[in-house]
């Protein structure tokens, strides 16, 4: 019964991000608190934590970018989970928020397996998963679409057995736009 539940859980998983890449939907863009949709993410997230020994702490400060807010939660949730996940032992997920200039910078950083260059390299394409047979490789491309249509970027910093960090630069907010276009095509590729 346990295995069934499981499968289900990751045939939803799959389908949520195979959609939120693939379902073209009307964008409708307003300005988000940060500190508020992490605080949202990490509530969700906490028991997944718990089960797995890990300690989620963070230092938020209320900044706005523009986006979409199911769209940003999802790539917040899948970066974190992804995470904790790579700690199987438990370990510490930290999420810290600061400012550059004109940017806010999210820096989530655990204390897993970590990721080989080759593999940073390969983080975004379509299909590519670090976690064998458990991954589909839809979430971190979905993170990739997500950030970029929000004109931002992504870098990714990580060594074997120490641990990753993914520090995602989006724009301040200043004012919310009157007719926001959809994003149609993005080149996804790994950066490193």
């Amino acid at each position: 019964m346990q295995i069934a539940i499981e499968e289900i859980d990751r045939a939803e998983a799959i389908i949520t991000d195979y959609l939120t890449f693939a379902k073209p939907s009307p964008e409708q863009v307003e300005k988000l608190n940060v500190k508020v949709e992490i605080e949202r993410v990490i509530d969700i997230l906490r028991p997944f934590a718990n089960m797995n020994s890990v300690d989620i702490r963070s230092s938020l400060i209320p900044f706005h970018v523009l986006g979409e807010r199911d769209k940003f939660q999802q790539c917040l949730l899948n970066i974190m989970k992804n995470s904790i996940e790579a700690m199987p032992t438990g370990g510490t997920l930290d999420v810290y928020v600061s400012i550059g200039q004109d940017e806010i910078i999210i820096r989530i950083t655990d204390t897993g397996i970590g990721m080989t260059k080759e593999q940073i390299e390969r983080l975004g394409e379509p299909y590519f998963t670090t976690k064998g047979m458990k991954g589909t490789g839809l979430g971190m491309m979905v993170v990739y679409r997500i950030i970029e249509s929000m004109g931002g970027s992504i870098e990714v910093m990580s060594e074997v057995n120490k641990g990753t960090e993914i520090s995602l630069s989006l724009p301040l907010a200043k004012t919310v736009p009157t007719s926001a276009k959809p994003v149609r095509s993005l080149a996804l590729k790994g950066k490193g």
